[in-house]
């Protein structure tokens, strides 16, 4: 049961990438590709429908985590103290930069309220990024388990680390920049003219710095915990994920070249999913490894919640995630197409 609920908690948080990824990567285009205000309007009414729901995998994956593991959850919660609260306050400038920027028609007001849409989701991707490489290279485990993490101490990985060093910079730049494809992708299914063109623009000059970070990564990741590398080595049915990898950063050089938008954002979809299956696969069984004591390190044997918890969540979780999945199928189904900005309308 541990290693079904393991599973289930990645998927989550990958589905969750792949969803609010694009409007992230929208939003962090906002101010650079759409240069009007009819534009700007076009893109929030590309992700405006869902980008809300989009969210609430990240609060399903939250409540999962919580549930199936318990330890990992407290512990991370309180080493990670400053960041979550970051990230929190990002989500809320994110959301008022939608909500109330067409409250009021004067520039200054659209302005400011487009650049905390576009600086918090920014900020946001960067954070993530940087989250996930801290769950790469590890942090100091405490006997207990738990931990602090400080912003930063010398910017390198070691024994106490902090929350930002080389690695987990790299990290941020390499989320932020395949997040930003992701979302141009999105937008160029959703809309035309300019703004079209303009984003697959960018993404024929992100893909270059995309393809180079990615490949960058694994070695820089290698470097830090070698460690991740065992499953690899223990089944060959592991080195399909870079393959998928590799097929999704393939797929999007392809598929926007030829213009085929949807089969281009599929496969950064792909992209996406296959990178976090990656990790989560070389993770497995830990949770949080220990920088320091292996012994110190989260796994699935202790961090999960009593069997029987396990096995009857498993029930209300599938009903839960059944209804869930089916309203974004309506959702998207409803406001599928390309979308029409109206002069002086309403996002």
């Amino acid at each position: 049961m541990e290693t079904i609920w393991f599973v289930l908690v990645a998927s989550m948080l990958a589905g969750y990438a792949v969803f609010d990824g694009f409007d992230l990567g929208a939003g962090a285009l906002h101010l650079i590709a759409a240069r009007t205000d009819e534009e700007r309007r076009s893109l929030l009414e590309s992700i405006g429908p869902v980008w809300d729901g989009n969210e609430a995998w990240l609060l399903a994956a939250g409540g999962t985590l919580f549930y199936a593991f318990p330890l990992l959850y407290a512990s991370s919660f309180s080493g990670f103290y400053l960041p979550l609260h970051i990230v929190l306050w990002l989500l809320v400038f994110r959301a008022i930069g939608i909500e109330f920027r067409m409250h009021l028609e004067t520039p200054v007001w659209r302005d400011f309220f487009d650049g905390a849409f576009s600086l918090a989701s920014i900020l946001l991707i960067v954070v993530f990024g940087a989250a996930l490489g801290n769950v790469m290279r590890g942090v100091a485990l405490g006997a207990d388990h738990f931990f602090f993490a400080p912003l930063w101490t010398d910017f390198k990985p070691g024994g106490e680390p902090g929350i930002l060093d080389w690695y987990t910079t790299l990290c941020g730049v390499v989320a932020l920049v395949a997040t930003s494809v992701h979302g141009a992708l999105y937008v160029t299914v959703k809309t035309e003219g300019p703004l079209n063109a303009r984003m697959r623009a960018v993404v024929r000059r992100l893909w270059p710095a995309q393809a180079a970070l990615t490949v960058l990564a694994v070695p820089a990741t290698v470097f830090v915990r070698p460690q991740l590398l065992d499953n690899y080595r223990a089944t060959i049915l592991g080195w399909a994920i870079p393959v998928l990898v590799a097929a999704g950063l393939g797929g999007i050089f392809y598929f926007t070249r030829e213009r085929q938008e949807r089969n281009a954002f599929l496969s950064s979809c792909l992209y996406v999913a296959a990178t976090l299956g990656g990790a989560a696969f070389a993770l497995y069984p830990t949770l949080l490894p220990s920088s320091g004591d292996p012994a110190n390190a989260i796994t699935i044997r202790n961090a999960a919640a009593g069997s029987h918890s396990l096995s009857a969540g498993l029930i209300w979780w599938s009903a839960g995630m059944a209804v869930a999945c089916g309203y974004m199928v309506v959702v998207y189904t409803m406001f599928k197409g390309k979308v029409h900005a109206r002069p002086g309308g309403q996002s």
